[in-house]
């Protein structure tokens, strides 16, 4: 995949750092968990729109998400969210899903990491929700290890319609250990991915302490043929790079 996206990234996150590291105060575990090099997913849980500026900034490598192209029609986000590292994905017609698939297997195969919310939305409740099976379906394909990551206190920093978050205030970023499925796993049976989409959400609650909620956080988003939203929800987890909420 050629780096047409997130070519400011380092001078985003040169002005970015500073000012979260002023503004708020980090409690990162399991850092030692996150691959030096090569493709992994990192996979939080979600529960307020800021929640995708604070992983980057701890991380120790670039980050890439997805969002919705429609961002690029706006002054605001036109040039910000891809410096970030957005790739534009056009949520439009019956092969959005795929597009954003490939989207971010490209990522991963250029040996990066990339983000998203298994989720697929945010979590108004602050409950943790059912994880979708698209994180699976990507790992199967990519060979790319799946790090379960809990997000604490990023919801007190800004709470659900507060417009601005609150400083000076306390962030939990805990990194599990990176999971991957079996050699012999059926990537053609929809119980692998239900069982391994289950398994990363048992792994997050753990590392969030979040009350877990069996059933999905947006019950209305569209759904797949075997019943499982797509990888790119209505509202998806790279879309709240893109301050979707």
């Amino acid at each position: 995949m050629s780096r047409d996206y997130g070519q400011l990234y380092p001078v985003a996150m040169a002005v970015m750092r500073p000012a979260f590291n002023f503004a708020w105060r980090y409690d990162v575990t399991g850092i030692e968990n996150l691959p030096q090099n090569g493709g992994a997913i990192m996979a939080p849980n979600h529960t307020s729109v800021i929640d995708s500026f604070f992983l980057p900034v701890v991380l120790p490598r670039r980050i890439t998400y997805i969002g919705k192209a429609e961002y690029l029609d706006s002054w605001k986000t036109k040039h910000l969210f891809p410096a970030l590292g957005m790739i534009p994905v056009d949520r439009k017609g019956g092969n959005a899903a795929a597009a954003a698939l490939d989207a971010a297997a490209g990522v991963l195969d250029d040996g990066e990491l990339f983000g998203i919310y298994p989720e697929g939305t945010r979590s108004r409740s602050g409950n943790l929700h059912k994880g979708h099976t698209g994180v699976s379906r990507l790992s199967m394909r990519t060979g790319a290890p799946v790090i379960p990551v809990g997000l604490v206190g990023i919801r007190e920093v800004q709470p659900p319609d507060q417009p601005l978050p609150n400083p000076f205030m306390t962030v939990g970023i805990n990194l599990g250990n990176p999971l991957r499925h079996g050699p012999h796993a059926d990537g053609d049976d929809p119980r692998v991915h239900r069982a391994f989409a289950d398994r990363l959400m048992y792994e997050i609650s753990q590392l969030s302490g979040q009350t877990y909620v069996n059933e999905y956080a947006n019950k209305k988003q569209s759904t797949s043929a075997d019943g499982e939203a797509p990888l790119t929800p209505r509202r998806s987890s790279a879309d709240v790079l893109a301050g979707a909420t």
